[in-house]
């Protein structure tokens, strides 16, 4: 499928995630252009795996929605977002 002209390649649209009473992520929004490099920057417990757990499929929102090529993946099961060329991999330090 592919995007239209000006239309982002991923679009986080008011996102929140919480676990208990604690929030991960509450309204958050982001768009990412085709060919634009972005990052995601924080300190430690600021929701940056949390985001990408999300994008991913792993984690399930309680609010807002992510379209990858203008297609809606909110609520796509995990295989299919691989499916659709998104991934994600474990920060382990012990690899070695």
């Amino acid at each position: 499928m592919a995007t239209a002209q000006n239309e982002p390649l991923l679009k986080i649209d008011n996102i929140s995630l919480s676990f208990g009473g604690v929030n991960a992520l509450l309204g958050v929004s982001l768009e990412v252009q085709k060919g634009e490099i972005f990052s995601i920057i924080g300190p430690n417990g600021a929701g940056k795996s949390s985001m990408f757990n999300s994008i991913s499929g792993l984690y399930h929102l309680q609010r807002g929605k992510i379209y990858f090529k203008g297609r809606d993946i909110t609520a796509m099961p995990l295989y299919k977002i691989t499916a659709l060329g998104i991934a994600r991999t474990f920060q382990n330090i012990e690899l070695f």
